[in-house]
């Protein structure tokens, strides 16, 4: 895994073979962070990486500024990975929850400004994965979600849902509460 871009742009993370992992690709997360960088200012957003697997996400928002940053990984191995890395590249500001999501989610106490669930694909509770989080009091008015996903699941009939990106197999949903005006 790659960090695309800011302060550690350029470092390879490379976990150990024995991890189960499907982590975004480079070109994915590239596509994704263009669309992100036009949607908030990473310096001064708190992010919200839930099924964070090795941290590709978290890495990359720490790496683009965000010192608010809680990642939630099931996996304890995988977990310590996460921290372990953020202490070798010297992040602060990073927390790393070893929780199962769904069990997060219903103690989440505060809002955050980006929201960022990859869950396995084969996860059986998938289609529920929006539903989960904005039932959460990790959603506050002005939260971005994005949820990743295989091709066979569509999450375009969600009410929250706003935007559909591709990039091969790798799909991005968008969604954002109603506007408050």
């Amino acid at each position: 895994m790659r960090i695309i871009s800011g302060e550690f742009r350029g470092r390879t993370v490379v976990a150990p073979k024995n991890f189960d992992l499907r982590p975004t690709t480079d070109m994915a997360k590239e596509g994704l962070f263009n669309i992100l960088n036009n949607q908030l200012d990473f310096t001064d957003s708190s992010v919200l990486d839930l099924f964070a697997g090795i941290g590709s996400i978290s890495l990359e928002c720490a790496s683009r500024g965000s010192s608010d940053i809680v990642g939630v990984e099931m996996n304890a191995k995988h977990a310590g990975f996460i921290k372990q890395t953020a202490l070798s590249l010297k992040i602060k500001g990073m927390k790393v929850l070893t929780s199962e999501v769904r069990d997060f989610l219903k103690i989440a106490n505060r809002s955050f400004d980006l929201i960022f669930a990859d869950p396995p694909y084969n996860l059986p509770w998938i289609a529920e994965v929006p539903n989960l989080i904005f039932a959460s009091k990790a959603v506050g008015p002005e939260t971005l979600v994005v949820v990743e996903h295989p091709g066979e699941v569509d999450f375009s009939q969600h009410p929250n849902f706003f935007r559909l990106s591709k990039y091969g197999k790798v799909h991005f949903s968008f969604f954002r509460l109603p506007s408050q005006e």
